[in-house]
């Protein structure tokens, strides 16, 4: 943009402090990635110690990864890393943990600040001066605004993660496995399960995780429909004050509602959901819906086999997601991704349905090609699913 053009549309143009500010905000881009980053590291450490693993930790974690790579391997005939090893188990901070998720969805984040990008046109302007000021600012604080939302769920994100897939989406980053050591042992400790037990059950979950999200039914699959959600929200610049108008000053709870309103960031940032994320919804939901389900089935076999059958750890871990459940569902909200209790039972169930039909061998075809994940009806009907496999 000429400085012209930018003093032109910069209401503080004259005043030096405000005009370097308003330049430093409109060089940002869609979203200002230096507060994203700032705000999720808050989020993420809080009041609370964000310990550095020490080596006996790393030494833990990593052994215990050996056994259960292994049997990983052997439920999903899949590679969970290069040249017959598995991949390097890093222990690392809350704060790592955030900088690093991050990053990693840095492209789908940059792709929803690009779709909620106000379109205006030139009859759009207002005639009055400061109204046309007002219209102006907003838009040069968007990046901002759009920064400290996302970095702060990251960071809400991280604040209670054990490993590197809290979402089950792919991360770009092959090689390595992100594990938050001293959240595995605050949990064990809390919930008084065996320390060495939660940390293999941990592992487990990432191991099986990191095996089936590098498939080929995810790259070209479940993530591309995920960027095709996010880039078809469309800005909604009324959506806060219509969902203030709504609220009933009378009402006892009205306080706790504002405080939840300012909070949401489908509302901050001004996110509408459009038609075409009605279409995706359904496809989208039966994708994850088996990919967890399926990534659940591999998870309890494996437990079975280290841990023994009567584990309580899958449950624990579960009713910790329903607690810390508002964090996570934000960023699955504008990701597209649902993991309530109610979908991964779906998910659950389609693989037990086929598990009770062919066996298992057909399993690790699921995740083989995009075109063989099920579609919203076969979801709820393995049977179908089976057939239309038989037939390909």
């Amino acid at each position: 943009m000429a400085d012209g053009d930018m003093n032109a549309s910069n209401p503080f143009g004259g005043i030096p402090f405000f005009n370097d500010m308003m330049r430093a905000m409109a060089g940002q881009g869609p979203l200002n990635w230096d507060l994203a980053q700032q705000f999720a590291q808050l989020g993420a450490v809080g009041d609370l110690p964000d310990p550095e693993p020490d080596t006996a930790t790393r030494l833990a974690f990593n052994s215990l990864a050996d056994i259960a790579d292994m049997h990983v391997r052997a439920i999903t005939s899949l590679s969970t890393g290069s040249n017959d090893t598995h991949t390097e188990i890093l222990t690392t901070t809350r704060a790592r943990w955030a900088h690093r998720t991050l990053t990693d969805l840095r492209p789908l984040f940059t792709n929803l600040a690009t779709a909620l990008q106000p379109q205006n046109s030139d009859s759009d302007v207002p005639d009055d001066p400061m109204t046309a000021m007002m219209a102006n600012l907003s838009t040069m604080m968007a990046p901002a605004m759009m920064g400290m939302s996302v970095g702060s769920m990251i960071g809400a994100l991280a604040s209670h993660a054990l490993g590197q897939y809290e979402i089950p989406l792919a991360r770009p980053h092959a090689s390595e496995i992100l594990i938050v050591a001293s959240s595995v042992d605050a949990f064990a400790t809390e919930w008084e399960i065996p320390k060495d037990d939660l940390r293999m059950w941990v592992l487990i979950h990432e191991l099986a995780s990191h095996a089936v999200l590098a498939a080929p039914a995810i790259a070209d699959g479940l993530t591309t429909l995920v960027q095709a959600h996010v880039s078809a929200f469309r800005p909604n610049p009324d959506a806060l004050m219509s969902s203030l108008s709504d609220l009933d000053p009378a009402d006892a709870d009205a306080m706790a509602a504002v405080q939840n309103l300012f909070s949401n960031p489908m509302v901050m940032m001004g996110a509408s959901r459009t038609a075409e994320q009605e279409a995706i919804a359904p496809v989208l939901d039966a994708h994850v819906a088996a990919i967890s389900g399926y990534i659940d089935y591999v998870v309890d076999s494996v437990s079975a086999r280290l841990l023994g059958g009567a584990s309580p750890i899958a449950e624990a871990v579960r009713r910790r997601r329903v607690q810390n459940g508002t964090n996570s569902h934000l960023v699955e909200q504008l990701l597209g991704i649902s993991q309530t209790r109610a979908q991964q039972q779906r998910g659950r169930t389609f693989i037990q349905g086929v598990v009770e039909r062919e066996g298992t061998a057909l399993l690790p075809s699921l995740v083989s090609a995009p075109g063989n994940l099920p579609t919203p009806s076969e979801i709820d009907a393995p049977g179908l699913w089976l057939a239309r496999l038989e037939i390909q």
